[in-house]
C-alpha cells in the first residue's frame, strides 16, 4: 500500500471535540490549551497529509501589468536609505499577508530610474538578478562592478555588499529572486548598511570575477578551494543561448542532447563544485521548439518561471494560461504543470527553485505523468 493509499480515520479526528465528548475529555482539552499543548490526533490531516497540500496557489503575473506599475513607482517612490530598493514583490494569493511567491521563494520586479543609484547593503539571504530586457545598469558586488544586460543571470550570494547604478537616461527593470521566506522562517537573517553610493562606478564590460572564472573547462590555480556559492558574478546570455541552440541542433542530428523531444535545458552551476550556484537556490533556462510541450510533472518544492522570449501555453493544476515575454508564474509544491511553445519561435523560460534545499533534506520527489513511480 502506497503513502497515497493509506487510510485515515477521519471520524476519530472530526469527532475529537464533538458534543458527545465527556466533561472529563473537554477538561483535558482545556488543560492542553492552557499549557500551550496541541494533541496530534486533532491535527494529523493538516500536519501529515497524504500528499503535499500547499497553501500557495499557482498564479500568473503579467509583464504588461507589472512593468507599467513599476514605472509609476519610479515616478513616485525614491530610491535611498530606508526602503533601499524600488522592488515590487510577487505576493502569492494563497499566502495572504506575506510578500512571498512561495513559502521558500521571494521574487520581485526591481526598477531603477535614469542615473539613479541604489545604495549598498548586505544580508545573509542569497539573491540573484535576471534581466528580461534593457541594459546600462551595473551592480557592484563586494566592490566588483558587474554589467547587467538582457538575458544575463547575475549572482549576489549571501553577506556580500551590493548596490546598483544606472549610467543611462533610460530606466531599467529586472527580476530579483531571493530565499527571504526560508531565511525568515528559520530565523537566520542578518542585514547591514553599506555605502550610501556604490564603491566603484567603473563600467567594465566584464567583471573581475568573470575575467578570472568564466573560461569553459578551465579553473584558476588560485581558486582550487570549493566555495559555497559560485564565484562567477554573471552568466552571460551569449553562452546560455549558444548552449541551448547547440542542444537542439544536436537533437536534429539524432544525438541524445535534449531532456525531451524539442526541449533544451541548462542549469547554471558553481564551477568549484559542479553543484548549484547558491546553497538555497537553483537556476535553469529552458527552450521549447515551436509546437513542443513538456511532460506533465509534479515536483516537491516550489518554482518561479519568467518567459524570456516567445509565446506559449502553460497548465498549472489543470488550468491553462497563455503566456508571453516577461510574464511570471509560480508552481507550488506538487502542483502538476506543463509548458508548450506556440507561434513562430521557440519559448524561452528562465526558472528558479528551492530544489537544493529539498534535495539536501531528502524531501525531493518528482512524478512525470505516464512514467512508473
Amino acid at each position: 500500500m502506497t503513502v497515497e493509499e493509506r487510510p485515515t480515520d477521519h471520524a476519530s479526528v472530526d469527532n475529537a471535540m464533538s458534543g458527545e465528548d465527556s466533561p472529563e475529555l473537554r477538561r483535558l482539552y482545556d488543560d492542553f490549551e492552557s499549557e500551550h499543548l496541541i494533541p496530534l490526533w486533532t491535527q494529523l490531516g493538516d500536519l501529515m497529509p497524504m500528499t503535499p497540500a500547499p497553501r500557495a496557489r499557482p498564479h500568473v503575473w503579467r509583464w504588461s501589468t507589472l512593468h507599467p506599475l513599476a514605472e509609476r513607482a519610479g515616478d513616485l517612490v525614491p530610491v535611498g536609505r530606508g526602503g533601499e530598493r524600488r522592488a515590487i514583490a510577487l505576493a502569492n494569493p494563497g499566502l495572504a499577508g506575506n510578500a512571498y511567491a512561495a513559502p521558500t521563494l521571494w521574487a520581485a520586479i526591481q526598477y531603477l530610474g535614469p542615473r539613479e543609484t541604489a545604495p549598498e547593503h548586505r544580508h545573509s539571504q542569497n539573491a540573484f538578478r535576471f534581466v528580461v530586457e534593457g541594459e546600462g545598469v551595473w551592480t557592484v558586488v563586494d566592490g566588483d562592478p558587474v554589467r547587467m544586460s538582457r538575458g544575463d543571470f547575475l549572482l549576489t550570494p549571501g553577506w556580500r555588499f551590493h548596490g546598483h547604478h544606472n549610467e543611462t537616461d533610460r530606466p531599467m527593470a529586472w527580476l530579483d529572486g531571493l530565499d527571504i521566506p526560508l531565511a525568515h522562517q528559520t530565523d537566520v537573517g542578518f542585514f547591514e548598511f553599506g555605502s550610501d553610493r556604490v564603491t566603484d562606478y567603473a563600467t567594465p564590460r566584464y567583471s573581475r570575477g568573470e575575467r578570472l572564472w568564466s573560461h569553459p573547462g578551465l579553473r584558476p590555480l588560485t581558486g582550487l578551494a570549493d566555495t559555497v556559492s559560485s564565484p562567477i558574478a554573471a552568466y552571460r546570455w551569449e553562452h546560455t543561448d549558444r548552449a541551448l541552440t547547440e542542444q537542439l541542433l544536436l537533437e536534429e542530428e539524432g544525438q541524445p542532447a535534449t531532456v525531451e523531444q524539442g526541449h533544451a535545458a541548462v542549469r547554471y552551476v558553481n564551477p568549484t563544485t559542479g553543484g548549484d550556484v547558491m546553497p538555497t537556490l537553483r537556476a535553469e533556462f529552458h527552450r521549447l521548439r515551436t509546437g513542443a510541450r513538456t511532460a506533465t510533472r509534479r515536483e516537491v518544492g516550489a518554482s518561479v518561471f519568467q518567459v524570456f522570449e516567445g509565446r506559449g501555453r502553460i497548465a498549472l493544476g489543470g488550468v491553462e494560461h497563455a503566456v508571453e515575454k516577461g510574464d511570471l508564474f509560480v508552481v507550488p509544491s506538487w502542483v502538476p504543470w506543463w509548458a508548450g511553445a506556440e507561434g513562430g519561435r521557440p519559448l524561452d523560460l528562465f526558472r528558479f527553485s528551492d530544489a537544493p534545499v529539498m534535495e539536501r533534506l531528502g524531501f525531493a520527489r518528482t512524478h512525470i505523468e505516464g512514467e512508473e513511480r
